[in-house]
């Protein structure tokens, strides 16, 4: 499945993805953004639809 298409992704999908290549290949959310060149207001308004948030000192996306 391609997280850069993540307007199509459902949200527990994209959370589960996310939080894969966080922990695998992504030391910051910064760096998942620009290994998949997404948008950084695009992947806030995903965070908002799913209802979670990055944690930087966990390096990982929690539901609020």
């Amino acid at each position: 499945m391609d997280i850069n298409n993540i307007h199509r992704l459902d949200g527990a999908i994209f959370f589960s993805i996310a939080n894969e290549r966080l922990r695998l290949e992504c030391d910051s959310l910064e760096s998942l953004m620009a290994h998949f060149d997404l948008d950084d207001e695009q992947i806030r308004d995903k965070f908002n639809d799913i209802g979670c948030e990055y944690d930087p000192l966990t390096n990982q996306l929690k539901l609020k």
